[in-house]
């Protein structure tokens, strides 16, 4: 039998008494916003840097060295030991806006007949990425945390009878990651720290099958190609676990360099396949099963530089490497007994490169602004697909800071990213033989719009 396409992707005492009934309402509270708001959307290949609010305004420039809140525990958990008073408390949310326009350029079928359908209307989805922080100082040199976030995510919605959609109709996958941390200053100039990193991944994804196509193929009557279009729906979901590892070196009180790793994380994703207007011929082939998709999702490395140059004025850099390398390709299994199917990736490795500087009038307010490169791991227009259009992207973000009070303060962030014109040429053959070609460009812009709630106490 004939393949089609689906690809899934598929986070002593009464002191200790405290700090764990303080973490378990902290995580009921965020684990209740991420389900219902089901985060998910554009990064460099799906992941999502949007971390941290206050970093967003600076393009996440010095996000490994920056240590001045409690989103450290996602950037550099070694930053912890510098942060200011006993406790930190983080409570975020990005607003993720993305534009995606698909324009055809003769896409045609494996018959040679043009692909029916229109462009699929804006499939950019508007979805909420939180997170939450929370920071405790336990010595002058111990300190710990946890954060909860979404480090991973995408959503795409095409209409029904795109041109397309044998490709893709929807796509929404998020992850909810759970990052519990420590932090010892080993001297006075260099601190370590080290977390462990909870995750759960949850994806849905759905495209149409051309059952005429696989009709007329095996001479079955009635079934021509574009004709007798099905649907097939899947979702699937897993838990995985991994690490992360930070050192931050203060050459003085002004000047700190940070480097960051976190570690892959494998996924082995099990849910279920629901096909619709299946033909009787094709029933007993095309039936409702259970699936099992792996995925490795990427480690990644930062090394940042933060540099106060007077009481107003800072400047800092970042680079990131995240290795997507090693996703070449994604298979889905069926036990109901239908042959596998294979999608080739062949990512490669992606790299992001930023620069930022924050402006200080006084004690209550703080100006950010910074720009990224952000180069996709997708690595050309054939290996391109609908569900992440993903291109090169520059990144140009603004953010400002208030202090309320001693405790209190609030963050707000912007970013437009500019993305580099995503091309994609599917040709007719191989694995894309039934969902047909797909030949065209996107036009794809994201806006960001975050905001921030900190408390010290």
């Amino acid at each position: 039998m004939q393949r089609y396409e689906t690809n899934i992707f598929i986070t002593g005492g009464n002191m200790k008494g405290q700090l764990l009934r303080r973490w378990k309402g902290v995580l009921l509270f965020v684990l209740c916003i991420v389900f219902v708001s089901t985060g998910s959307a554009f990064g460099a290949g799906f992941g999502l840097v949007e971390q941290s609010v206050a970093g967003l305004g600076n393009a996440f420039a010095g996000g490994a060295a920056g240590a001045q809140d409690a989103s450290t525990i996602f950037f550099n958990p070694a930053g912890l030991t510098r942060l200011e008073g006993k406790q930190q408390l983080l409570i975020g949310a990005h607003i993720i806006m993305p534009s995606v326009n698909f324009n055809n350029d003769k896409s045609t079928h494996v018959t040679g007949a043009p692909l029916f359908g229109d462009d699929g209307d804006d499939a950019g989805e508007i979805r909420a990425i939180p997170n939450l922080y929370y920071s405790r100082k336990m010595t002058d040199r111990f300190s710990i945390g946890i954060g909860v976030n979404s480090p991973f995510g995408l959503a795409t919605k095409y209409d029904d009878d795109w041109v397309g959609r044998y490709h893709a109709i929807e796509s929404d996958m998020f992850t909810v990651n759970i990052n519990p941390s420590l932090a010892y200053k080993v001297t006075d100039k260099l601190s370590i720290g080290a977390g462990v990193n909870i995750q759960y991944i949850h994806a849905k994804l759905s495209n149409s099958i051309d059952f005429g196509t696989i009709g007329y193929t095996y001479h079955i009557p009635g079934l021509l190609p574009q004709q007798n279009d099905g649907f097939v729906s899947l979702k699937g979901d897993s838990w995985g676990a991994g690490y992360n590892l930070g050192l931050l070196y203060e050459f003085d009180k002004n000047t700190r360099i940070g480097v960051a790793y976190r570690s892959a994380i494998d996924q082995e994703l099990e849910g279920d396949a629901e096909f619709e207007h299946v033909p009787e011929a094709l029933q007993s082939t095309f039936r409702d099963s259970d699936i099992q998709a792996d995925i490795t999702l990427p480690d990644s490395l930062s090394v940042s530089i933060f540099h106060q140059i007077n009481a107003q004025w800072a400047v800092m850099a970042d680079f990131t490497w995240t290795d997507w390398k090693h996703f070449k390709d994604l298979t889905v299994e069926f036990d109901s007994g239908l042959d596998d199917n294979v999608t080739d990736e062949n990512w490669q490795d992606s790299y992001r490169y930023s620069i930022g500087a924050t402006y200080m009038p006084d004690k209550k307010w703080t100006f950010r602004a910074g720009t990224a490169y952000d180069r996709s791991a997708v690595p050309d227009k054939e290996h391109r697909t609908p569900r992440i259009p993903d291109s090169d992207r520059i990144w140009a973000s603004l953010g400002l800071s208030y202090k309320i009070s001693d405790m209190a303060g609030i963050d707000i962030g912007y970013a437009h990213l500019f993305v580099n014109n995503p091309e994609i040429d599917k040709t007719p053959t191989g694995n894309d033989k039934l969902r047909g070609g797909l030949k065209g460009d996107f036009d794809v812009h994201i806006n960001i719009l975050s905001a921030q709630l900190s408390m010290k106490f």
